[in-house]
């Protein structure tokens, strides 16, 4: 049978056919992106907390004896290190506080009334952020200021 006597119905389903494997093949290959991007994030999140711990540990570094400051030199190029490993694969920490809350962005974890600041700004930041590109990796653990109450008298009764 020649190419000419194939009917053009046939010919129609093979090239729809091989549309669907090409597109199956791209729809593939994304998903097995996806699901590597989501678990070095995984990783990456799991990493944060011991990385926290460490920078918490260093704050106080300065008020301790010369042999636990020597000491402490070192921990703060292993903290770096693990910052360098952070930046190169595209994961930042980002600054809350004094901006608006997001819920993308932050996780409200407490809250203060105050008139010295518009409702929603954050007042606090408890534990950083962390974004890869435009997903979040961590919200931010923050303190947001809220309204005032007001206060309950006769006259708005």
């Amino acid at each position: 049978m020649t190419e000419e006597e194939i009917p053009e119905d046939y010919k129609e389903k093979y090239l729809r056919l091989l549309a669907e494997i090409d597109n199956t093949r791209k729809r593939m290959q994304k998903e097995k992106q996806e699901m590597t991007r989501f678990a070095i994030e995984n990783v990456i999140s799991e990493l944060l907390v011991p990385i926290d711990n460490l920078e918490n540990a260093l704050q106080f570094a300065d008020k301790m004896s010369e042999d636990v400051r020597n000491w402490a030199q070192g921990f703060h190029m292993i903290l770096n290190q693990f910052k360098d490993v952070l930046e190169n694969n595209g994961v930042a920490a980002f600054e809350s506080e004094g901006t608006a809350f997001n819920p993308d962005l932050h996780e409200a974890i407490e809250s203060e009334e105050t008139a010295e600041k518009p409702e929603g700004t954050i007042l606090k930041e408890y534990i950083k952020g962390y974004r890869s590109g435009d997903r979040t990796v961590r919200p931010a653990r923050v303190k947001v200021a809220a309204a005032p109450a007001q206060e309950v008298t006769k006259e708005n009764l």
